[in-house]
């Protein structure tokens, strides 16, 4: 029996798709596998992980919400029901992320971007983030803009500004961790600052605050009257 006539019957239960799932949990199984479970069954002479592998090969993941269902049908093995499937998933998953991007877009206090920021609180380097903002004070973007010691060579006005300008952004805020554990700022991070500040009012671009992490606090420039 060949790969591609291997039904999902014929794989050891553990290996099956909906039995992984179960066990493992969604984010332990690979695309096709996802992929399969969706589809639920192959073609005549072709099982449902191999037609899972070569709509993948067909279409990536990036271009899966720009399919319509037309373009869906003209797969070979995807009928009417499994177009329909497919596109529920895929406008259900944009929702989901909508929603979700909505609900942390509002970075209205120094808490809120400390919550933000938890993969960076623990490293061991420095790491300087900018949030880019539009005038109601809503994330459009977020950028690791270095990472290091954080001085004035490193963190350079046009690795901030040149993507304010692309996306729109009328404000930021800017942010950076001290692996330290200290939450003072250092001689380079006020330089930095002020430098940033300053490049901002030339450019039309406010900085709204600027935040210093560590695993458990924070400190905000704008609240201790640094900005």
């Amino acid at each position: 029996m060949t790969g591609q006539n291997l039904t999902i019957r014929d794989l050891p239960r553990i290996e099956r798709p909906r039995e992984k799932l179960i066990k493992y949990g969604a984010q332990r199984l690979s695309n096709t596998e996802l992929l399969a479970i969706l589809l639920r069954t192959g073609k005549k002479g072709e099982s449902v992980l191999a037609l899972a592998n070569r709509f993948l090969r067909k279409i990536s993941l990036e271009k899966l919400s720009e399919f319509s269902y037309g373009e869906f049908r003209k797969i070979s093995g995807i009928g009417p029901a499994k177009a329909c499937e497919l596109l529920s998933c895929v406008e259900l998953g944009r929702r989901i992320f909508e929603n979700k991007k909505v609900n942390i877009s509002q970075l209205l206090s120094p808490q809120d971007v400390f919550d933000n920021l938890k993969d960076i609180r623990v490293s061991k380097k420095e790491h300087f983030v900018v949030f880019f903002l539009d005038s109601r004070n809503q994330q459009i973007h977020q950028e690791i803009i270095s990472v290091g010691t954080i001085n004035a060579s490193l963190v350079h006005p046009r690795e901030v500004f040149e993507p304010a300008v692309k996306y729109l952004a009328v404000q930021v805020i800017l942010a950076h961790n001290h692996p330290s554990g200290d939450l003072a700022p250092s001689e380079d991070d006020l330089t930095v600052n002020k430098r940033l500040t300053e490049a901002g009012k030339i450019l039309g671009i406010e900085v709204l605050d600027h935040i210093i992490v560590t695993k458990d606090s924070f400190m905000s420039f704008k609240e201790k009257g640094l900005l």
